[in-house]
């Protein structure tokens, strides 16, 4: 994962069930927590952004991430769009710019 953007677009992995898509973005975390390579960054966009919020089991799993100084970041038009400025437990609201300025950085991931 080193050297990756990781592009969160959803709370749920996958265009399956939801329960189960939301089990295997949480198992997703999980793992790559574990990992000795971590990604560069994760920026949160559109249903990606309620993943940042307590209701998302992934929530704590991005904290312990930025806990190991990873940025997590959220996309502000996004987290405007779905009202959840005061919701926002874990992440920094960041812009499509600076996405953008990491992405020409970085082998962007994208998951959805």
């Amino acid at each position: 994962m080193k050297n990756k953007l990781i592009f969160l677009t959803t709370d749920s992995l996958g265009n399956g069930d939801r329960e189960l898509g939301t089990q295997l973005l949480e198992t997703f975390f999980t793992l790559l927590k574990q990992r000795e390579q971590l990604p560069a960054a994760i920026f949160c966009v559109n249903r990606g952004v309620f993943a940042l919020t307590e209701q998302s089991l992934t929530s704590l799993h991005l904290k312990e991430l930025m806990d190991k100084n990873i940025p997590v970041l959220a996309c502000a038009t996004c987290v405007d769009y779905y009202n959840l400025r005061e919701q926002l437990t874990v992440g920094e609201i960041s812009s499509m710019g600076h996405f953008m300025e990491l992405a020409e950085q970085f082998e962007v991931l994208t998951l959805s």
